[in-house]
């Protein structure tokens, strides 16, 4: 304790150690707002997720990534459908993040280890071809208004989701 018998508390604790690499990768539309991907990578830093598939002319902001952007693989691609089509064939569950007649509650949902979670774009959501090639559509129920929650939110709880039934990589 210090001197004013006020208890320290330990800032930053030391990072966990997991077990075994995550086998989730985030694959992200060409986002309208640049902000959107930089808040997703920080994510995935923090979540120890290795690889961010970034569609169209994705820019990260280093100061909203954080370190992130130095521990985080993230790959350019032009557009979102042949990169499912290659997660598809090196064994990904692909996994839309996406509110349709087809999806299912996040909270009954059991992710596979190795799990491609699709993202949609932040207005547009998901294509039809991006829909049709999906294993599984989640959704995050929404009690009120507006209808959807915003696209990093969705994410960070679709991550969480996930960590919860991996909790060691």
């Amino acid at each position: 304790m210090k001197s004013d018998q006020t208890p320290e508390h330990l800032r930053h604790k030391p990072l966990t150690q997991l077990e075994r690499p995550r086998e989730l990768v985030l694959a992200c539309p060409a986002f309208k707002s640049n902000v959107n991907l930089s808040r997703i990578v920080r994510l995935a830093g923090c979540a120890a997720v290795e690889k961010v598939i970034a569609c169209g002319s994705a820019r990260i902001d280093p100061t909203i990534a954080r370190d992130g952007g130095e521990h985080v693989l993230i790959e350019r691609r032009r557009t979102m459908l042949p990169v499912l089509r290659n997660l598809k064939a090196d064994g990904y569950r692909l996994v839309g993040l996406e509110q349709t007649d087809r999806s299912q509650s996040i909270y009954r949902y059991s992710f596979q280890r190795r799990t491609a979670l699709v993202i949609g774009h932040e207005r547009h959501g998901m294509t039809d071809e991006e829909l049709v090639i999906m294993d599984d559509l989640i959704e995050i129920p929404v009690y009120g208004l507006p209808f959807s929650y915003n696209v990093v939110t969705a994410t960070t709880m679709a991550v969480y989701e996930y960590l919860k039934q991996f909790p060691n990589g």
